[in-house]
C-alpha cells in the first residue's frame, strides 16, 4: 500500500505562520542586541548618551587596566561555571530524571519539587544563600559547629578559595530542575521496546542505561549543553546577589560585566 502524501504549504502561508514567532524574535532578541551594540559605540556621562567613540571602548577595556586583566579572568570564571554545570547540574539532573522515570509513584511530585527553584527568580537564590552562608548567623556554620565541625565552618562567600566554588554549587542547585525536565521528556519519548529486548537478551539495569537508553540520549545531551554553555556565559543575577564585585565575593561575569559596561567617563586614563 503506497504511503499517502503530505501536500506542502504554499509559501505565502508558511511564512504567515512564521510571521508572530518572527516578530517575537525580531523585538526581544534583535532589537535588544542592536541597541546594545549601538550603546557600545558612544561615550557616557552616568546615564546620559554623550559623543560617538566608535570602537574606542572596546580599545579601552582590551588595551587598559585593569579591564585588560580582568577580562580573561572574568571569561575563566565563566568557563568555570560551565563545566561545573556540567558535571554537577546535568549530571545530577539527568540521574535524576532516569530515577524518577523508572518510578512512576510520586513522580509528578518530586519533579515539581526539582523544578520550584528553577522558577525562582536568580536574584531572590543568590541572596537567600548569602543569608545562609553568613558566617554571623547562617545555619550552615550554625549546623557543621552544632556536629563538631567548627574546623570546617568559614566564611564561605569572604575566603577567595571557596567563593567561586558557592556560585558554582549555587546555580547548580538551581537549575538542577531545566535539564531534569528535558531528559525527562527526552526519557518519555523514547521507545521502550529497545530497553525491553537488551533486558530480554540479559543486560543488567546499569548495561542498559550506558548502552541502550544514553546513546539514545546523545542528542538531547548536545541541546542541554549548548544552552548550558549560553546561560553560563550570561550568567549575572546569582552571583551579583552573592556579594557582586566585593572584595572576595566576586562572581565570574560579574568582573567582565562590570567592567564592559562602565561608562567611558567614569573610567581611569590610559595608562603610558
Amino acid at each position: 500500500m503506497s504511503g499517502r502524501r503530505t501536500a506542502a504549504l504554499p509559501t505565502s502561508v508558511a511564512l504567515l505562520f512564521l510571521l508572530p514567532a518572527a516578530a517575537l524574535f525580531a523585538v526581544f532578541v534583535l532589537y535588544p542586541m542592536a541597541t546594545a551594540l549601538s550603546y557600545s559605540m558612544f561615550s557616557w556621562r552616568g546615564t546620559a548618551q554623550d559623543s560617538f567613540v566608535g570602537l574606542d571602548n572596546f580599545v579601552t577595556l582590551l588595551t587598559t587596566e585593569p579591564y585588560r586583566s580582568q577580562l580573561p579572568r572574568a571569561f575563566a570564571h565563566n568557563g568555570l561555571l560551565f563545566v561545573g554545570a556540567m558535571v554537577v547540574q546535568n549530571s545530577v539532573g539527568l540521574l535524576l530524571a532516569y530515577v524518577l522515570h523508572k518510578r512512576e509513584r510520586m513522580r509528578r511530585l518530586f519533579q515539581v519539587l526539582y523544578t520550584m527553584p528553577y522558577l525562582v527568580s536568580p536574584l531572590v537564590v543568590g541572596y537567600l544563600w548569602s543569608l545562609l552562608l553568613s558566617p554571623l548567623f547562617g545555619p550552615v556554620n550554625a549546623a557543621l559547629r552544632a556536629v563538631g565541625l567548627e574546623s570546617v565552618a568559614q566564611p564561605w562567600l569572604g575566603d577567595p578559595d571557596t567563593a567561586l566554588w558557592v556560585v558554582v554549587l549555587v546555580t547548580a542547585w538551581q537549575w538542577v530542575g531545566f535539564p531534569l525536565l528535558v531528559y525527562g521528556a527526552a526519557l518519555g519519548s523514547l521507545d521502550p521496546t529497545t530497553e525491553e529486548a537488551a533486558m530480554l537478551d540479559g543486560a543488567s539495569s546499569r548495561q542498559r542505561f550506558w548502552y541502550v537508553t544514553l546513546p539514545m540520549l546523545v542528542p538531547v545531551i548536545g541541546t542541554v549543553s549548548v544552552l548550558t554553555f549560553i546561560f553560563s556565559m550570561e550568567a549575572f543575577p546569582i552571583p551579583y546577589a552573592l556579594g557582586g564585585p566585593t572584595a572576595a565575593r566576586r562572581g565570574p561575569p560579574t568582573s567582565c560585566r562590570s567592567s564592559s559596561t562602565a561608562p567611558r567617563s567614569a573610567r581611569a586614563p590610559p595608562t603610558r
